[in-house]
């Protein structure tokens, strides 16, 4: 009988120590970033994992700049793009939990200037819909404003150009990806707290967790060195490139935090106790009934009863700031974030109180953001499904193949082109956009030229395609984004309007230059 019982506790404490031992080792996070790094080329990768509540791996790899040759460490600072979305949900938390707002306020109880395509759509949008991408607009609406950098857009102009913007969907039917409205919900929190979202964030959310280098937007950093500056991959060799900003931080609340895998890691361990932080866990961040509500599901993305994929998902949606999907049974917390030569992915398993951090500064850099991320959860989750590195190997090489493919030919054929007369003056003039404003096209030497008048790095020399088009070839190169440029004519063939698209099938969706409707207004 002694030794039945004894058996009985043995089976009852098994599931006890298996899951108090640590899946993913430091040895095993090393050898992976190892083989990246010698398969790929690219700069620098910071790595933290979180496991049974402890943060069990921090490190760096790499260098922070190649130019400088500077190593990346755990306290390395690096752009988190749209993970920023989540500090932006917790923000409003916050001050939900405050009772200075309510989850369900219409936009315009705080912002009544705010403006959306139809009347309806105005007067029923809530601060759940600033964060849900269910607007009814396209992917990456209006983010030409902010892409490249260097625009003079402000947040009063975002919250003006919705109203010009064509819906693809109807209002909260569909998912579409969207930055701007982000920007929206920051402007949120700044007229109900009285700060900037940036200071908010960093007074009311990095302080009290400890992310002691951690800033909303870059122009805060101040007196501290250790950055991770972005690269870019050209021909296998690795280019340093500027770093993204945008002077005024509007763009802080969709995608302006810098951090670091040490600093993210408070944060992740915040979120798994529901809120609550601090050696003891008696602190509260945000309550556990709001912090459970951005991990709700409002929008739908994708639902396979059958769940009949690698890592058998059945469904995956968007919360506030965070998507939701389930991986061999188990719930998966995530997000990523891009920006020019800064990708990374933060992601959660709260049933395994697991977490994972990769920051990286070069794109693509083998997208070892998302190869290294899916490594460890599938040592976390028990999925053994492939070799994400090689699979990744294989699809760059694929997908960049096939993209230069397509813009080899139309390079190609501007070159045949390229006798072709044309007069100048029918396509000269100023051109303006609703929410985008004013470009102007323009002749120097005989070449026609494109220039943006709020956007200054869109500028470039235009050559003629075939029919009314001409390819664009930007003086900006940090990201592939040539685009085409259309001619509508009038009966007198003097053109009337332009309408753009990237050239590349691989350009950011941030580019969207086809949601552009530029109608002609001088000479």
């Amino acid at each position: 009988m002694n030794l039945i019982k004894r058996l009985l506790l043995l089976l009852l404490i098994l599931p006890v120590l298996c899951f108090s031992q640590e899946k993913v080792t430091s040895a095993y996070i090393d050898s992976l970033a190892e083989v990246s790094m010698a398969k790929f080329p690219q700069a620098g990768v910071a790595i933290g994992v979180i496991q049974n509540g402890e943060v069990t791996h921090l490190k760096g790899y790499g260098v922070a700049s190649k130019n400088k040759n500077t190593p990346v460490d755990e306290n390395t600072l690096f752009a988190i793009a749209s993970n920023s979305k989540a500090f932006t949900a917790t923000a409003l938390g916050i001050l939900v939990d405050r009772g200075e707002l309510s989850w369900t306020d219409k936009v315009t109880d705080h912002i009544p200037e705010f403006r959306m395509y139809a009347p309806y759509v105005t007067a029923n949008f809530t601060l759940v819909d600033l964060l849900t991408h269910r607007s009814g607009l396209g992917l990456g609406a209006g983010d030409l404003m902010f892409f490249p950098d260097g625009a003079d857009f402000t947040v009063d102009d975002v919250i003006k150009s919705f109203q010009y913007q064509t819906p693809v969907s109807d209002f909260r039917t569909k998912y579409d990806y969207d930055n701007l409205l982000y920007v929206v919900a920051g402007e949120v929190v700044h007229r109900v707290s009285g700060k900037p979202w940036d200071q908010f964030v960093q007074d009311e959310i990095m302080a009290n967790l400890g992310m002691a280098h951690s800033v909303g937007i870059f122009q805060n950093i101040s007196g501290y060195t250790n950055i991770a500056y972005p690269h870019k991959t050209e021909n296998g060799e690795v280019i340093e490139i500027p770093t993204y900003t945008k002077n005024d931080g509007s763009l802080g609340a969709a995608g302006g935090i810098y951090s670091s895998v040490s600093d993210l890691s408070n944060w992740v361990k915040m979120h798994l106790n529901r809120g609550a932080y601090g050696e003891s866990k008696m602190d509260t961040l945000i309550s556990e009934v709001n912090q459970m509500e951005l991990w709700k599901i409002h929008t739908n993305i994708f639902y396979d009863p059958f769940g009949d994929n690698p890592f058998k998902q059945h469904y995956r949606g968007y919360g506030l700031g965070f998507f939701l999907q389930d991986m061999n049974g188990y719930t998966v917390v995530n997000h990523t974030g891009g920006l020019p030569g800064m990708l990374s992915m933060v992601t959660m398993l709260p049933e395994l109180n697991a977490g994972i951090i990769v920051l990286t500064n070069c794109d693509p850099g083998g997208y070892n953001y998302r190869t290294l991320s899916f490594e460890i959860i599938e040592k976390l989750t028990g999925v053994d499904t492939m070799d994400w590195i090689a699979f990744t190997e294989e699809q760059l090489n694929r997908s960049s193949s096939e993209a230069e493919a397509v813009v080899n030919a139309v390079w190609e054929q501007v070159e045949k082109s390229g006798s072709v007369e044309l007069d100048p003056s029918k396509f000269t003039g100023t051109y303006k956009d609703p929410w985008f404003g004013k470009v102007e096209i323009y002749e120097k030497d005989g070449i026609l030229w494109f220039r943006s008048l709020r956007s200054p790095k869109l500028h470039g020399k235009m050559s003629y395609y075939q029919a009314n088009t001409f390819a664009i070839a930007w003086d900006y190169h940090d990201m592939n984004c040539d685009a085409f440029a259309t001619f509508q004519l009038d009966e007198t063939g003097k053109a009337s309007a332009i309408s753009m698209k990237g050239i590349s099938p691989e350009i950011d969706f941030s580019f969207d230059f086809h949601d552009l409707d530029l109608r002609r207004i001088t000479e």
